[in-house]
């Protein structure tokens, strides 16, 4: 009797180590939709709204299990030295990891393009979701990569610190 609970506490573990693992790495994602001007855009240095930029080869993923886990890839002929000049640069320029499977997002190479410079991240739009900006990494060779970040509001909201007037409510569930 005891070598059958055994291998039955050993199976059940592994099972729902399994499930686990699964459900974290390839469960809960989707792939987005491409959506022709509206997927990558960029917000101007004067505050206004953000404008779509020209793009192909957009693929993306998205989560909605938690707000930062959209990330997403594609190529630009614009020039970044015009797209430095015209947009927000981001304060955010720590990408994401995102999960083996999907191929075409690095964030170790992405991270390393944006600090050898060969690489500028911009703020794409404020508050995609409650406390959580969109930010867009383009490099000098037009490749393009897209990943959420909490701002300071999310940060606070998330960790427990009292959020404070400046923050926008958060939504009710």
């Amino acid at each position: 009797m005891g070598k059958f609970l055994v291998i039955l506490l050993v199976l059940s573990t592994a099972i729902a180590g399994g499930t686990i693992y699964y459900l974290q790495i390839y469960g809960y994602y989707f792939e987005v939709v491409a959506t022709p001007g509206k997927d990558v855009k960029l917000m101007p240095k004067d505050g206004t709204a953000p404008v779509a930029i020209a793009y192909t080869d957009f693929e993306a993923i998205d989560a909605d299990s938690s707000p930062i886990r959209y990330r997403g890839c594609f190529k630009t002929n614009l020039n970044l030295e015009d797209l430095k000049q015209e947009y927000s640069a981001s304060a955010k320029v720590e990408p994401r990891t995102a999960p083996d499977w999907f191929t075409c997002f690095d964030a170790q190479k992405i991270g390393a393009a944006l600090e050898e410079g060969r690489a500028i991240a911009f703020l794409s739009a404020k508050n995609v979701g409650f406390g959580v900006d969109r930010v867009v990494a383009i490099t000098d060779q037009g490749d393009g990569y897209i990943w959420h970040e909490f701002n300071d509001c999310g940060e606070k909201a998330y960790d427990g610190t009292v959020v404070g007037e400046e923050c926008p409510q958060r939504p009710e569930n």
